[in-house]
């Protein structure tokens, strides 16, 4: 690499002594590695005259080829550096929760002023679908409700958010500024087979027991969007939580429920494998945010009925 570098130098300047001065080394130093770079070569690159030297036809073709691979070599260490330090990168994330609005949103966000070069990648799905990506190597991070211990991963609590009834904007209920479990043990629910539609209908199983009432429930195999549209048409009424209210849906009511004493958990999980500072930066800045006394959801009024929630913090392994 000396030796290359040196022949870029003599090719600038077209004479020893001057390469030499610039490169701060002896003019017989830098005219004995050209020699040997030339005999290794088997090619004349530097026609030697009494006031300098000149490129050859294959010295011109050889510097602009090795000048170029220098330039390339020198980005790839530049690049690698940065990646290092977690300044340039991509991170995907997994998810099944609203990025409209709500913690994950405000993390997202600052992250993004914060490291305007990492790409942030999306990757919806179930818990059980992201904890195998994460273990494959195909996640960097996924933020799922209501986990504590995933075997094999770090699992850091980050913040809660109170639970939430959906309604149809015509059912009676609507008339009502908050609701009570017994007055929803009746209705027919709706429930996504993906996201966190397994802890949903876990919970609503439970509530509706309590209550001594027979469940009625249909799960379906379609998005967010696409559940409360149904909600909407009057299919039936979900649980969902408050970040999820903030987003709106035409013909769509939430309501809070007085009863409910539960609070949708949301924690980070990734492997101890990854290394990545990208990743150490991301969690490092959401362990901050979870820790901030009064931490609310920001850019967004807050109803009345909704009581503000300070997420604790709780977890299980190490950090990256």
């Amino acid at each position: 690499m000396r030796s290359l570098v040196q022949a870029l130098v003599v090719a600038e300047h077209l004479n020893f002594r001057h390469a030499a001065n610039a490169l701060g080394v002896a003019q017989s130093s830098v005219s004995t590695r050209i020699k040997a770079l030339e005999e290794t070569l088997g090619i004349v690159l530097f026609e030697r005259r009494h006031r300098g030297v000149r490129l050859t036809e294959a010295g011109h073709r050889f510097v602009a080829e090795v000048s170029a691979g220098i330039e390339q070599i020198d980005h790839a260490v530049r690049t690698a550096g940065a990646i290092s330090d977690g300044t340039v990168g991509r991170l995907t994330i997994g998810l099944h929760g609203s990025i409209a609005t709500g913690f994950l949103a405000d993390l997202r966000q600052r992250y993004r002023a914060a490291h305007p070069a990492i790409e942030q990648s999306i990757v919806e799905g179930s818990s059980s679908h992201t904890l195998a990506m994460i273990r494959e190597g195909k996640l960097d991070v996924a933020f799922i409700v209501n986990v504590a211990n995933v075997p094999d991963c770090h699992c850091r609590h980050l913040w809660n958010e109170a639970l939430v009834i959906a309604l149809p904007a015509a059912h009676p209920l609507v008339r009502l500024e908050s609701l009570a479990w017994a007055d929803l043990a009746a209705e027919n629910f709706l429930v996504r087979q993906g996201g966190a539609g397994p802890q949903v209908l876990e919970h609503i199983v439970r509530r509706v027991a309590e209550h001594g009432r027979s469940l009625r429930l249909h799960r379906r195999n379609v998005g967010r969007d696409t559940l409360m549209h149904m909600v909407a048409a009057g299919e039936g009424i979900t649980l969902t939580h408050e970040a999820g209210s903030y987003v709106p849906f035409p013909g769509v009511v939430f309501r809070p429920i007085d009863d409910e004493n539960e609070q949708a958990r949301f924690s980070a999980v990734w492997s101890p494998q990854n290394r990545s500072p990208a990743l150490r930066k991301l969690l490092d800045l959401a362990t901050h945010m979870s820790r901030m006394d009064g931490w609310t959801m920001q850019a967004q009024t807050m109803p009345s009925s909704f009581p503000v929630k300070t997420p604790g913090h709780h977890e299980t392994g190490g950090a990256p």
